[in-house]
């Protein structure tokens, strides 16, 4: 299976980089509740995924497969898909721990080597939509689910991007960046990141049979703490949404 040139870079970058972010994030991201984005709120709060027993469940660029080790021991039947075979055996270590076991799969999320309407649910707390050409993960999901099925991503707000200095790598209180140019980003760390307007997200989705039922813009609460963000950045997410989660339903 042919990966595009981005995919290729990214596989690199996180076959490079996981042992370093797993290491970093482990404490933070590995506590025994599913918790969304960058500063981790409780799924029990939001309420994006729902009751997830029975549901056959896939997480869109897994990683270390938290999100689904606690999705299968509450009774979801998960399948881990990531770019990178190292973060996939950073899964198998945590899987192993857990003493649960399902299937992992080792691909691009633009590309998915399953059949069509396979599961319940498709989802990634930023993961492959934040790695991915959203013209092609996004039908790769609305083909991947069943009719009635729950596509839900947490991603980086356009608003924050439109804010995010560039060369400096800051958060900004004034928009710096083009709105309607906003499309691929090659940082300098040899990754590549996408974002779309709100418009063309909307459309996106639509075109894939997809129908939004909420966006959540999570704010992240007073004195909040994150090992992905500073504390510059955290009074910038009180003030403006600095995440988004999508919740979308497949018609």
């Amino acid at each position: 299976m042919s990966l595009s040139e981005h995919a290729q870079r990214n596989r690199a970058f996180w076959d490079k980089t996981s042992d370093a972010y797993q290491e970093r994030h482990a404490s933070f991201i590995g506590r025994p509740e599913p918790r969304w984005g960058v500063w981790q709120i409780p799924e029990a709060q939001l309420q994006i995924l729902g009751d997830v027993a029975g549901r056959d469940v896939l997480e869109f660029g897994c990683g270390a497969a938290q999100w689904s080790i606690l999705l299968e021991q509450g009774g979801a039947r998960p399948v881990g898909l990531d770019n990178s075979e190292r973060q996939l055996e950073h899964a198998r270590r945590l899987m192993a721990e857990a003493g649960v076991d399902f299937p992992l799969v080792h691909a691009s999320a633009e590309d998915v080597p399953l059949p069509d309407a396979s599961f319940d649910i498709v989802f990634c707390d930023y993961g492959a939509m934040t790695f991915t050409d959203p013209h092609a993960s996004v039908p790769e999901a609305a083909r991947l689910l069943r009719p009635g099925g729950l596509f839900a991503f947490s991603h980086i707000s356009p608003l924050l991007d439109v804010c995010w200095q560039i060369p400096e790598d800051r958060v900004e209180e004034r928009l710096v960046n083009d709105y309607f140019s906003l499309s691929r980003f090659d940082g300098s760390d040899g990754s590549v990141t996408f974002q779309l307007p709100y418009g063309a997200w909307i459309r996106l989705f639509g075109r894939h049979g997809l129908i939004v039922e909420d966006l959540v813009e999570p704010q992240p609460p007073e004195g909040a703490v994150s090992t992905y963000r500073s504390e510059t950045e955290h009074a910038w997410a009180r003030r403006w949404p600095a995440e988004v989660i999508w919740k979308l339903r497949k018609v």
